[in-house]
Order: C-alpha cells, then structure tokens, then sequence
C-alpha cells in the first residue's frame, strides 16, 4: 500500500533552516511514510497523538531531535508541521 506524502509550506520553509545533514536524515525519514504512515517500526517511532477533538486524526514522527507531525487523508500524508522537540506541541 503506498502513499503520497505532501508538505504544508511552512514544512519546507522549516527543512530550509537546517543544515544539509538534518535536513536530509528528516526528508529520509519522512519518506519512509510512503510504506505505512499510521504503524510504528525500526526507524519509523510512529505514535497516534490523543487529545484532539474534532479535529482529523494526527500522528506524530520522531526524528531524533525533531518532531514531524502528520495526518493522513486516504493515501496521501499531509505532513502539517515540524519542529525541534524542545518547541512542544501546539493544537
């Protein structure tokens, strides 16, 4: 089952403001959402995010030090936000 992934545009403005080799190591990451976005696996620490009434179902990828946080709408990912881990959630 295979998945489009797109990026909300303040995403990529955000991957634009880190270096090449986090900036890579995430986009690598997110790219592994195109298997299966909702199951957590090896490289892929995948979590369901609670708390979020009437609002569509959210989930959260951690990479490293960063968070990216994502819905999914049939096949295709909608990646919403990321962010240093430090930063916290906003709803």
């Amino acid at each position: 089952m295979s998945h489009e992934v797109r990026l909300h545009p303040d995403a990529v403005k955000f991957l634009g403001t880190l270096d090449d080799r986090t900036k890579n190591h995430i986009i690598a990451a997110i790219r592994q959402l195109e298997q299966d976005p909702s199951r957590s696996r090896p490289k892929a620490d995948i979590k369901k995010l609670k708390g979020i009434k009437g609002r569509q179902d959210l989930f959260r990828l951690r990479v490293g030090d960063y968070r990216v946080i994502y819905a999914v709408e049939g096949k295709v990912v909608w990646v919403t936000e990321i962010f240093s881990r430090g930063r916290g959630y906003r709803v």
